[in-house]
């Protein structure tokens, strides 16, 4: 990964070299793939993280750290190649169901980054990050609550790049969730129209555009490709509203080990489908 290029001792320069090199060659493949249709939306299902600790004798917190660090050269790397929103799937409502420690570690390891950002803001400055936490957020502690609150509202005027962390979620409570406040909605509307004695006919079916409208990504494009790591050909949950025409790619890596590779061929091969996956919305 390139993040742990230069770590060590002695040879300074000659890392500083290699990494110069490393970052002239990816600029130039990035041009090329410009050529092609660049995806709008990638979203990416981090799994592999316990079972890379496990592979490498490492304990699971390991695991996890090595995840986050291949999770900011994924971030550097869309942003370069011009991917305006990116989404991760970092916890499911069904993780809080993993052993507890497991679990609060990786509660304080995200409250951990979220207040990095608030702290230092280098990611957010130097790529014009917007971050929106998503999913029913009301299951995390409170601490973690407020500190996603205030990520949100510190970058909610960066338009770059917007990066949805999807955390205590899953799809089917999203679904659930925007069906119950679309039928919130139409009941509100019709009985202000039953007081103000309208004549106007306000219907209280629920349509697809009512939905679409609360659902937590809404105003943002559907996911073009969804990345999930290990091998899983699964969404797990993740994005089943929005993925009737996205493509799927499950590179064998695990998370920790995904690279710049997996994603260039990733996008290579969603160049091949795109004009294919253009015409299907089309028939929608």
């Amino acid at each position: 990964m390139e993040a742990q290029i230069g770590s060590g001792g002695g040879g300074g320069g000659a890392n500083q070299l290699l990494k110069s090199l490393g970052t002239f060659m990816r600029k130039c493949m990035f041009s090329v793939l410009s050529v092609g249709a660049i995806p709008n939306h990638i979203a990416f299902i981090l799994d592999g993280n316990r079972r890379f600790a496990r592979k490498h004798n490492l304990p699971v917190e390991a695991g996890y750290r090595s995840g986050f660090l291949s999770l900011l050269s994924v971030f550097k790397y869309c942003s370069e190649l011009g991917v305006k929103y990116v989404t991760i799937y970092t916890f499911s409502i069904d993780n809080f169901k993993h052993c507890p420690d497991e679990v609060q570690f990786v509660m304080d390891l995200m409250l951990e980054k979220l207040e990095v950002l608030l702290q230092e803001e280098s990611l957010v400055k130097q790529y014009g990050v917007r971050v929106c936490v998503l999913g029913s957020l009301k299951l995390l502690s409170r601490p973690l609550r407020i500190a996603a609150e205030n990520v949100m509202k510190a970058t909610e005027n960066n338009t770059r790049i917007v990066i949805f962390i999807c955390v205590a979620y899953t799809s089917t409570n999203e679904i659930i969730s925007a069906i119950q406040q679309s039928c919130i909605d139409k009941l509100d509307n019709h009985s202000q129209a039953r007081k103000q004695t309208t004549t106007h006919e306000v219907t209280t079916m629920v349509k697809l555009v009512d939905i679409d409208k609360h659902m937590y990504m809404s105003g943002a494009p559907n996911p073009d490709i969804i990345i999930r790591t290990s091998g899983e050909n699964r969404l797990s949950n993740f994005q089943l509203w929005q993925t009737a025409h996205c493509m799927l790619y499950a590179p064998a890596a695990l998370w920790p080990e995904i690279g710049l590779w997996h994603l260039v061929w990733a996008i290579i091969n969603f160049q091949r489908y795109h004009s294919y996956l253009e015409k299907k919305k089309k028939q929608v």
